[in-house]
């Protein structure tokens, strides 16, 4: 490909606004980006040059200190009401609908997608596709983007709802061969699914262009500039090509790599990204990102804190009020962290795939199934004794589990926040949006970029149409 002027990652920020929908963790509008500097072919972390002033109360980010509408408990001195505090600190995660129409009728099945879009697809991927998919050809036509990338995509779901659910030219780009393959059948199997409906039912079927995705096997790097992520796909008549990046749930520094191409690459129009697995980005490198997060004493944080703002609040809270047995999963994983540091001091954080039904086990069983899950020998001897030690703590080891996750959405929130005003430092439009139902879909915040304001459209973007 041609090498193309690029924009410089570091752009002149100015100060943000204090207009704004505070409660919808909505960014002002920023000053429009400056002309792009001398072309550049890397896209190396550093620090954005321009200053971001603090967030000050009633400005954009800031929610005042309250709980269902009203003012935080505690009294004059500060006493009490910690909960409100927390909530008031902590960007919202309630959407602009309380429960989603699509599952009205059935809890399992989405009413907004036909059955042919369902096909291998879980409820809660069902309501992140739709979602997404329809924020991001709304975002397509404001913007007058002329295709989509979408990066990381996994096995297509998104990518395929919206080229052949919603007429847009999609490019879908995954490191995993396996699952650009896996993605590919699904695509040949949609598609005659969709020919027979249109056959019986054509009523049924959407009318209008039918785009298949075009998948890569493509691994894109949070630091070095990915030129077949920026190619167009070919289009009669087209110019040159406008392009929206979109990642659902997009891992770690993946993300990051999202804001970088935004930032730096003239054809990168918009940006609709929504994050996960924080306790994967790169440290130092992928946080913080902002000057003004890099400026607060103390912004730093641990794996521990960023592995924990991965959890399910929403769902952890119901579990807790049912007190369901599935709970002593913590006290087992804790039980199996010790007996591996004794085994092998060196192996950190080891990820241990999920072992079903634990409820039903007893704690040695538990341990010799996780042991096998990473490469141990899980006929070691065990000190039973121990074990049953460990398991007599249970209540506090839950105990100490719910006050971490207190702490999740707030974690969540600077990461986020950090990402926000980078794109506003570099003088972008950026806005957090709560699309997904949080009982669904934990991960619901999108971040959502352009670079030319849209005003009030921003906030029809995270409505739900009827």
């Amino acid at each position: 490909m041609q090498a193309q002027a690029r924009a410089d990652v570091c752009r002149d920020g100015k100060n943000a606004g204090d207009n704004g929908k505070a409660a919808g963790a909505h960014a002002p509008a920023a000053p429009p980006p400056q002309a792009a500097r001398p072309a550049t072919r890397r896209i190396f972390h550093g620090q954005p040059v321009g200053h971001t002033p603090p967030l000050m109360a009633r400005s954009t980010g800031w929610t005042e200190p309250t709980t269902a509408g009203h003012p935080a408990a505690g009294d004059a001195e500060g006493r009490g009401g910690n909960e409100s505090t927390a909530c008031a600190l902590a960007f919202t995660r309630t959407p602009g609908f309380h429960t989603p129409s699509e599952f009205l009728e059935n809890p399992s099945q989405s009413s907004r997608l036909t059955a042919p879009f369902r096909k291998h697809v879980k409820p809660k991927k069902q309501h992140e596709i739709r979602r997404l998919g329809e924020l991001v050809k709304k975002l397509s036509d404001l913007t007058g983007c002329t295709q989509v990338v979408d990066v990381g995509s996994g096995q297509g779901h998104l990518s395929r709802f919206m080229s052949l659910g919603l007429g847009l030219m999609v490019k879908s780009l995954e490191g995993n061969q396996r699952l650009v393959k896996r993605a590919q059948h699904l695509d040949q199997e949609l598609l005659k699914a969709l020919d027979k409906m249109e056959k019986r039912h054509p009523k049924m079927v959407q009318r209008g262009p039918r785009h298949r995705p075009h998948h890569v096997v493509q691994w894109v790097s949070p630091t070095t500039l990915c030129e077949e992520l920026l190619l167009p796909l070919e289009r009669p008549g087209q110019s040159s090509a406008r392009l929206l990046l979109t990642g659902l749930h997009a891992c770690g520094d993946l993300s990051v790599a999202l804001l970088r191409h935004f930032c730096c690459c003239p054809e990168v129009v918009a940006l609709a990204s929504v994050g996960c697995c924080y306790m994967k980005l790169s440290d130092p490198g992928s946080y913080p990102l902002s000057q003004w997060i890099a400026g607060l004493p103390g912004h730093e944080l641990p794996y521990r804190l960023r592995e924990g703002a991965c959890h399910a609040l929403e769902d952890y809270a119901e579990r807790l009020h049912k007190a369901e047995p599935g709970l002593q999963t913590h006290c087992f994983r804790a039980a199996l962290e010790t007996v591996i540091r004794q085994v092998c001091p060196e192996l950190r954080r080891p990820g241990v795939q999920g072992i079903p039904r634990v409820h039903e086990l007893k704690i040695e069983e538990y341990v010799k199934q996780g042991l096998k899950r990473v490469g141990l020998d899980p006929q070691l001897p065990l000190d039973l004794a121990a074990l049953q030690a460990h398991q007599a703590q249970e209540n506090r080891v839950v105990a100490f589990f719910s006050l971490a996750l207190l702490l999740a959405p707030l974690v969540e929130t600077l990461i986020l926040l950090d990402r926000m005003l980078y794109l506003q430092e570099q003088g972008f439009y950026a806005e957090l949006l709560p699309i997904f139902s949080p009982e669904l879909s934990p991960r619901n915040l999108v971040l959502v970029a352009t670079k030319t304001p849209l005003g009030q459209a921003f906030s029809t973007l995270e409505t739900e149409d009827n």
